[in-house]
């Protein structure tokens, strides 16, 4: 029995120690995770150290005039290691001497909280010994350089324990202009445009930094010694002139407000180069306004009558017809293998029996199905291969991500059937991109020359060009010349003929237009033929004569929408974008014409010049003169008796010369070399001048100049 409770005795103690030694343990293990968890997890993560990437400052895209169409910005977030030793050092003096003022200035600063709350918040932050304590977030660069004023702030990271993290966020200055063209760079998602077609140019080459993860998971910066520095990106110049993107955007916008349009897009091109100087892609929103949403310049769709230029191209090549080939518009109405072609837009009677060449000005369909009919029932590959042989089966080679192919039916494919060439005829049974549209009109514009179409002018890095995009011939000439010059002339005539689709639009311009109506019944989506849908459309260029610029407006209205012809929804946006363009580019530089002037009025005048320069001036206008013998620099021409006299003037270092009639520029350069100070008050010519002619003068002497 003794050894019995001995051997009980021992096993109960046994059994107390076990249970205490677990107790204790449970009871530190609650206590280090719960209480002093942070701290230990704090000096696990402080040991966990890695080489994280840096992103590198992404390069700008640059418009053809210099403007940023896209570019990056740095934007901070800012943290306090409130367990820093210069923070701590001396139980916090250094903080709570700096306290007040600190909340102070941030309080004035950023606006957001009271001066007393940002105390409370700091003390908290303090208190707590967090590591990286949240302050601020999404800080610009402006606000971060007057932050880093403030103080505490400005006594540097380790006694502030300030932690600024800079992230660059991509910005748009212009908003709406070219949006979609220029593009988005976005986290974690798709980019789209220009930001996508040059991405690895742009985003450059990514650095090196050593980190260092603290609790939660975030990793701050260990020592700048341990760091490899990114390559910034390269940046794009565009061909995109923001004047021009303006011109188009607003001439667009107007338009699809005004008929409540669902979507529209206008492209603007040089015809020699096939730069894209503009292109607008608006559509309408859940809330009735209209913005940048997708790129409908890019997407096929079917073109309606500003195809027909490919029918009768096509006919006129294969000989098939003349422009004096009679056809039978029989009242805008035939049947056709069980179909009825209709003519879009009525006509007058009169032109029921018309030629070829009236057919296509009127935009009759009836027209254009019966001449590819007549031409093309046994042959339909011939016309097939012309639609090829103007590039309209491939995409354009646009350097811009998105788009799509064209839609070709061709013969032997089921789709392919007794009436898909003469519906072919007039746009329907094929889809192709605005785009293309605009790149086959802008090569009968270019002499039959087929120009890619382009968006990258040139790669820069650091302000000097490495990379230059150089204009591209897609075909040396899709047509013979024969061909160019009818083709010409009936798109001309759309323009400028009498009872023409275009002829009220352009009457009366300054300017000659040459160009195609187009009006379309679409569906898609939710629609159906049936929602009476129209698609708007006017493809052309200007001055027809010596053509400058091509221009398509593609504008999809509405259901039943009562405005919805070509003529009256995509052509004055078309109109609107060249009268502005003829005024600020093409007239401007077109060249002077002088003629010589027959009758002498009565208007006094009086120049003073650079005696060579006003030489050259007379003798460009024809103006015959006499005097200017003498050797002077400066010279005048005044009236004398209804005729141009030439006065020299001379100019003396120690006497005030005469500087009326004089312009700026002159009279600064003169009045500087005699070392005096020029105060100059108004624009234009020398009226006045404060020092009288011949006065003797010093140097450092001011005069004052008055100008009319």
């Amino acid at each position: 029995m003794e050894v019995k409770r001995d051997i009980l005795w021992r096993v109960y103690v046994s059994y107390i120690v076990v249970a205490a030694i677990c107790i204790a343990i449970l009871v530190k293990a609650f206590y280090i995770q719960q209480v002093e968890g942070k701290y230990w997890r704090s000096m696990n993560d402080s040991l966990h150290e890695k080489l994280e990437e840096i992103d590198a400052e992404r390069g700008t895209i640059y418009s053809a005039d210099g403007e940023m169409l896209s570019t990056s910005i740095p934007q901070f977030d800012v943290y306090i290691d409130f367990g820093a030793d210069g923070l701590r050092e001396n139980n916090g003096k250094r903080f709570h001497e700096n306290l007040d003022s600190l909340s102070y200035g941030l309080s004035n600063l950023f606006k957001d909280r009271s001066a007393a709350n940002y105390r409370e918040l700091l003390k908290e932050g303090y208190n707590s010994g967090d590591r990286y304590f949240p302050l601020l977030k999404k800080v610009s660069f402006s606000d971060y350089e007057q932050l880093k004023q403030l103080p505490l702030v400005r006594l540097g990271k380790n006694k502030s324990g300030f932690i600024p993290l800079v992230k660059n966020i991509r910005l748009n200055p212009y908003q709406l202009l070219a949006y979609r063209t220029i593009g988005l760079d976005r986290e974690n998602s798709q980019k789209v445009g220009l930001e996508q077609t040059y991405d690895t140019l742009l985003k450059g080459t990514k650095g090196k930094r050593l980190v260092r993860y603290i609790s939660g998971g975030i990793a701050i910066p260990v020592d700048e010694d341990y760091q490899v520095e990114p390559e910034n990106g390269k940046d794009i110049i565009t061909t995109i002139d923001t004047h021009i993107q303006d011109i188009t955007e607003t001439a667009l916008m107007n338009m699809l407000k005004s008929n409540e349009a669902q979507h529209g897009c206008a492209i603007v091109m040089e015809v020699k180069t096939g730069k894209i100087k503009a292109i607008a892609n608006l559509g309408i929103r859940p809330d009735g306004n209209y913005w940048e949403d997708f790129n409908y310049a890019l997407q096929p769709t079917e073109p309606g009558s500003t195809f027909k230029l490919v029918t009768l191209m096509s006919l006129l090549a294969d000989k098939k017809i003349s422009l004096d080939n009679i056809v039978n518009l029989e009242g805008g109405h035939w049947t056709i293998n069980g179909r009825m072609v209709i003519d879009a837009e009525e006509h007058d009677k009169s032109d029921d029996i018309v030629t070829a060449k009236r057919a296509f000005e009127i935009s009759s369909n009836v027209g254009m199905a019966k001449l590819a009919y007549q031409g093309y029932e046994s042959s339909p590959w011939q016309f097939i291969n012309h639609i090829k042989q103007f590039g309209l089966d491939s995409l354009t080679g646009i350097d811009l991500y998105g788009e799509r192919p064209p839609v070709v039916y061709k013969p032997g494919k089921p789709e392919w059937s007794s009436t898909t060439v003469p519906w072919m005829a007039f746009g329907y049974n094929i889809e192709i991109t605005p785009l293309h549209t605009a790149m086959l009109y802008n090569a009968i514009a270019n002499g039959g020359t087929m120009m890619r179409p382009f968006l990258m002018a040139s790669v820069q890095k650091d302000g000097v060009t490495i990379k230059e995009t150089q204009p591209m011939v897609v075909r040396q000439k899709i047509c013979s010349d024969e061909t160019l010059s009818q083709i010409k002339e009936c798109l001309r005539g759309v323009c400028a003929d009498s009872g023409s689709t275009a002829f009220r639009l352009f009457k009366g311009a300054p300017y000659k237009v040459a160009g195609k109506t187009g009006t379309a019944l679409v569906a898609g989506g939710k629609y159906t033929y049936a929602d009476m849908i129209f698609q708007s459309s006017f493809a052309g260029f200007f001055p027809a004569d010596d053509p400058q610029y091509t221009c398509v407006v593609v504008i999809v209205n509405k259901p039943h929408a009562v405005k919805h012809v070509g003529a009256l929804v995509a052509g004055p946006v078309f109109k609107e974008i060249a009268d502005k363009l003829y005024t600020m580019y093409v007239k401007q530089n077109a060249p002077l014409q002088y003629a010589n002037a027959t009758v002498n009025d009565s208007i006094a005048y009086s120049y003073t010049g650079v005696k060579a320069e006003v030489k050259k001036i007379m003798n460009a206008l024809n103006i015959s003169y006499t005097g200017g013998e003498a050797n002077s620099e400066y010279t005048g021409i005044e009236k004398v008796s209804g005729k141009p006299v030439m006065e020299d003037k001379v100019v003396s270092d120690s006497q005030m010369p005469q500087l009326a009639g004089m312009g700026l520029k002159d009279v600064i350069y003169i009045c500087e070399n005699m070392g005096l100070k020029v105060n100059i008050k108004g624009k234009g010519k020398v009226t006045t001048q404060s020092i009288a002619v011949g006065r003797p003068i010093t140097k450092g002497q001011v005069v004052e100049i008055v100008l009319n």
